[in-house]
């Protein structure tokens, strides 16, 4: 039973810590904003 208790203690330490990255990502990173713009193809009509 220990070692269920520490694989599922270390699980939660790994998933807090995705979470923290994710706040910190959230909290401190702002986008920036620009214009993009794509050419779309167009398909050659058929004959």
């Amino acid at each position: 039973m220990p070692t269920l208790f520490r694989l599922i203690a270390i699980l939660f330490m790994l998933g807090c810590l995705v979470i923290g990255a994710m706040v910190a990502l959230v909290a401190f990173v702002q986008p920036e904003n620009r214009t993009i713009t794509v050419t779309v193809p167009l398909p050659k009509p058929k004959s």
